[in-house]
């Protein structure tokens, strides 16, 4: 979302030639580097052959992508909702605001639901981060950052602690105790580390490693307890908006949305990118996972949100209307994989039949646009967020 694009120029001593000028993070091994534009440029044409320029290798690139495109339109002899002309169409749709949180002086930008299906901890444009209990609608925690835009926060498994971050470019875990009086802020541990601002974060399945996004253009994969960089992963070109965590079983690997219109899957052992897709035509806002982990689902300020199956390698199905402008801004899928519910930039929730590909309902409450939106753990109920500073919890 170009919403929550900010440029940050650091100025200082180039790490290969010493002056002082503007400087980009390069990577070598895994070593960050500071850079000025010349020396960057001058370190990419390392290691060309003879009569081998940068604008050659662009265009072998861009032809063995067209190629690979050609290979993966010949697989694709059927569409999602042809298959499931069979399966029976959903009933009746219904569902209600049942809780409304408030308690945040700005725009909500994030939210997570713990482990145990009924705290939430959400992140505000205010600067602050509250730990709800969705059942009263208590506020049981809440923690000012030393800066605005908090745009991430994650609940850790075990729902002793949370993690956000944002325009302070880090990633900040907090324990939680019973102890309501207790001075939170006194035991932050600052985990992670970007060039720019902090978009996503999600521990993984344990409490000791976070996974970071970062409008610097990376991924990273940290370990909680020393604040060490484990593995960071490079391939979008431009600000990483989203990252989603696949499920357990399938292994380890993780999807990340971006400014570049890209959606790209990564094995976080080897740090490389195993598959990439390219179809929206506007900044990947919210990535998902289906719950076997087989797929996932994208939304786009391009106003669509896509299915994409991960054994096929392709996009195999489209949730849009002509009817439907506005960008959307998160998605989530329910308990059974039959449902994707998407937030838009023009105030509603759009209940979509993943199998069918047709809109089931419109949800209505909000006053601004919805920027963020959860299915709580066990399916009962989904949590949404959004600008007009508030949650709502439906069901």
């Amino acid at each position: 979302m170009c919403d929550q694009t900010f440029l940050v120029n650091v100025f200082g001593s180039c790490d290969k030639c010493f002056k002082q000028r503007a400087l980009r993070p390069v990577f070598k091994k895994s070593q960050q580097l500071n850079y000025c534009s010349t020396c960057a440029e001058i370190m990419a044409t390392d290691g060309l052959h003879e009569n081998e320029t940068l604008a050659s290798l662009k265009s072998e690139a861009e032809s063995l992508k067209g190629k690979l495109e050609e290979e993966r339109a010949k697989l694709h002899d059927v569409e999602l909702h042809q298959v499931a002309e069979r399966v029976e169409a959903l009933g009746q749709f219904v569902m209600k605001t049942r809780r409304t949180l408030k308690g945040h002086g700005n725009k909500v930008l994030c939210m997570d639901w713990c482990k145990d299906k009924r705290r939430i901890v959400s992140s505000s444009q205010d600067g602050k981060v509250i730990v709800w209990d969705s059942f009263t609608t208590n506020k049981e925690h809440a923690v000012t950052m030393p800066c605005t835009w908090v745009m991430a926060c994650a609940y850790a498994p075990s729902g002793c602690a949370i993690a956000c971050g944002g325009l302070d470019n880090k990633c900040s875990v907090y324990p939680l105790t019973f102890d309501k009086n207790e001075n939170m802020a006194a035991k932050k541990k600052s985990v992670a580390m970007h060039t720019n601002y902090l978009s996503a974060c999600s521990f993984t399945n344990s409490d000791m490693q976070i996974l970071t996004a970062s409008g610097d253009g990376t991924c990273a994969l940290w370990d909680v307890e020393s604040g060490q960089l484990l593995q960071s992963f490079h391939g979008h070109g431009a600000d990483v908006l989203c990252l989603d965590l696949a499920p357990s079983e399938t292994g380890n690997t993780f999807v990340s949305g971006s400014c570049d219109k890209r959606a790209m899957v990564w094995d976080m052992r080897s740090g490389q990118c195993v598959q990439a897709f390219e179809t929206h035509e506007s900044d990947v806002n919210s990535v998902r996972y289906y719950p076997s982990g087989d797929a996932f689902a994208s939304g786009s300020d391009d106003a669509t949100c896509r299915l994409y199956d991960l054994r096929a390698d392709r996009e195999v199905a489209i949730y849009s209307k002509e009817s439907i402008i506005f960008g959307a801004s998160s998605v989530d899928f329910s308990l059974s994989g039959r449902l994707l519910f998407a937030g838009y930039n023009d105030y509603t929730i759009n209940v979509w039949d993943v199998l069918k590909g047709s809109r089931v309902s419109i949800l209505f409450g909000h006053e601004n646009r919805v920027s963020t939106l959860r299915v709580s753990p066990d399916g009962t109920a989904f949590c949404s967020g959004s600008w007009d500073h508030t949650l709502r919890v439906w069901a």
